[in-house]
């Protein structure tokens, strides 16, 4: 019995063509192709937004049957320090590539990397130019040593905008014969935001629950709350019903398996997102700040819970 991949894997890009989004990026880097000269280079970008899908499908279209033995992919999350730089990837640098001009190395996650290991990178890099081209890539290329950053060509990658994620999302429901909702696309793209990868996932799991997957589902497995919930939650803070506020947050917390974090995230959504007639600029910029000082609290590790019950708290000064 054949194992099933993980959608993420089974619908990844076989070619740059099929990418999603981030168009400017994937024409540079088919011009790349075409004249089969690859400088080093540096993805910059958020999560799941098509980094590792480009550098694998550059490599595919590059070596057509040889690519397997000619990209080296390594995470540099797992393997931070300098004998990574000085074994795997020295060891794969010196040796010629088959049947091309140059090898690639990818590192993914680059930004994890040690100082120490990058300043052995930015050597090895300069050494290995004829036989090796890197792709870097990275959430943070501020986090990248300004040596290593001259020496690549910078692409940003960013998120993904909803009426891409909506097409690619139709797309994988039909080929695996679900019924998706509009709606329900709709929520997945909300919860995602701009994460292709994660959004596959989430259709993933709604898809082992009922073959037509609604927006009620999406929200069950992503463990979200509908923003209409946070909206009304911020209202009734804001209207002075404290004992109310609280108990939406209740509802939150425990029916959906928000964490602390979750709701702070949506909260702050909400509020940007809410129009100008429901919350006024200037309430906006004094909320965002209340927002930021609860955020820093429970980052350093104070109760969520007592946190964000003090938050409404002090949403309530804002009664209209």
């Amino acid at each position: 019995m054949a194992v099933e991949l993980p959608w993420v894997e089974k619908y990844r890009p076989d070619s740059l063509a099929e990418v999603v989004g981030q168009q400017e990026t994937v024409k540079r880097l088919q011009s790349y192709v075409k004249s089969h000269n690859v400088p080093n280079m540096m993805f910059s970008g958020p999560a799941g937004v098509g980094k590792t899908s480009a550098a694998v499908a550059l490599a595919k279209e590059l070596f057509k049957g040889e690519f397997a033995r000619n990209l080296l992919e390594l995470n540099a999350s797992d393997s931070r320090g300098i004998d990574v730089i000085r074994g795997q990837i020295k060891d794969f640098a010196r040796t010629l590539a088959f049947s091309a001009d140059f090898k690639i190395i990818f590192l993914d996650e680059s930004d994890s990397l040690t100082s120490d290991a990058q300043h052995a990178l930015r050597r090895t890099m300069e050494k290995y130019t004829k036989t090796c081209r890197f792709i870097l890539s990275c959430n943070y290329s501020s986090r990248i040593l300004e040596p290593i950053q001259s020496r690549c060509v910078v692409f940003r990658f960013r998120p993904l905008q909803p009426k891409e994620m909506e097409e690619k999302l139709f797309e994988i429901a039909k080929k695996e014969k679900l019924l998706l909702e509009k709606k329900a696309a709709d929520a997945i793209i909300y919860v995602s935001m701009g994460d292709m990868r994660k959004a596959v996932n989430i259709l993933q799991a709604a898809s082992a629950l009922e073959s037509k997957v609604g927006e009620e589902t999406v929200y069950r497995v992503s463990s979200r709350a509908k923003p209409k919930e946070v909206k009304e939650m911020i209202s009734l803070a804001m209207e002075g019903k404290f004992i109310e506020a609280r108990s939406m947050l209740d509802t939150l917390m425990y029916e959906h398996g928000m964490s602390g974090e979750d709701v702070i995230n949506q909260v702050y959504r909400e509020i940007m997102d809410s129009d100008e007639k429901e919350i006024a600029g200037k309430t906006k910029i004094a909320l965002v700040d209340i927002i930021g000082e609860y955020d820093f609290r429970m980052v350093e590790g104070a109760n969520e819970r007592i946190q964000l019950e003090a938050m409404l708290a002090q949403f309530m000064r804002f009664k209209k």
